[in-house]
């Protein structure tokens, strides 16, 4: 014989809710709720996930003399969605791309099956900027900039005589320089899933004599002599382009960042590595990584 409850239906055996094991019937809503809680129903009922996945920015590029003043490093990819579905029981992989050196590209970041593509270098001597997941600014001579990755980052700037581009933003490109005249990084993002609004993925601006300035979300300033400003680390921003000396040095891109959130009637994650930051506010159990690692939910 069974027992109706108010909210559900179980057999006089119901199960422990200590353990969450044990008994042939089934919870009370209370008791799915306890459980629920306690981390004992975890195969039955997951969340699905927010997630914000920004790829390490690429570094400005280098001076090499007559001139050639560096392109803007273009900023990480960046992608966020909601409404992810996860497996519970399943280790997610969580890689933390890091920002790009001097004129080479900043590497992916990644959450489980999503990847954020590295941004691209800065353009240096006569070359075009780098492709990424936002494109590196172009350099002397009206060398082209580098594509941008569709859903992710937008194209770097050409350069012109004495004038780096910046390097794309998430959400504007850079733009086109003029003769002697740099431009700015394209701006970022503004994100708020980790509680506070933040802006990601900046372009870094392009070297010359009057330099261009950091895309907001992490660019990095380019310079009138060397080296440029690095992107912020944990943004995505681009590094600045440096003045065309040759032995001038363009900044580093800034690292990428990795954070997810589900609602916090969840159930909290059963295992984590890599040091993630955990926070439980306005309903939601966030993870934030700086550094590689995984989650178990």
């Amino acid at each position: 014989m069974s027992l109706r409850y108010k909210g559900g239906v179980k057999s006089a055996a119901g199960g422990s809710v200590a353990t969450g094991v044990g008994g042939t019937g089934r919870w009370t809503l209370q008791e799915a709720i306890q459980n629920i809680a306690a981390g004992n129903w975890s195969g039955l009922i997951t969340p699905t996930v927010e997630y914000l996945v920004v790829a390490g920015g690429g570094g400005g590029g280098n001076g090499n003399g007559g001139g050639y003043e560096g392109g803007g490093g273009g900023a990480g990819g960046y992608r966020t969605a909601t409404g992810f579905a996860v497996a519970a029981g399943t280790p997610l992989t969580v890689t933390v791309g890091g920002g790009g050196g001097s004129a080479t590209s900043g590497s992916n970041s990644v959450f489980s099956s999503i990847t954020s593509t590295g941004g691209g270098a800065g353009a240096s001597g006569g070359a075009n900027g780098s492709s990424g997941g936002s494109g590196g600014g172009g350099t002397h001579n009206g060398t082209s900039g580098g594509a941008g990755t569709a859903g992710q980052g937008t194209n770097g700037g050409n350069g012109a005589a004495s004038a780096g581009a910046g390097g794309g933003g998430a959400s504007v490109a850079g733009a086109n320089a003029g003769a002697n005249a740099p431009t700015a990084g394209g701006a970022g993002t503004a994100n708020s899933i980790s509680g506070a609004s933040v802006t990601y993925a900046g372009g870094g601006g392009g070297g010359g004599g009057t330099p261009g300035a950091g895309g907001s979300g992490g660019g990095g300033a380019g310079s009138s002599g060397s080296p440029a400003t690095a992107g912020t680390a944990n943004t995505g921003g681009g590094g600045g382009g440096p003045a065309g000396s040759p032995s001038s040095v363009g900044g580093a891109g800034g690292s990428g960042i990795v954070i997810i959130r589900y609602a916090d009637t969840y159930q909290a994650a059963t295992s984590t590595t890599g040091s993630p930051t955990i926070t439980v506010a306005g309903g939601y159990r966030v993870y934030k990584w700086t550094a590689s690692g995984s989650i178990t939910i």
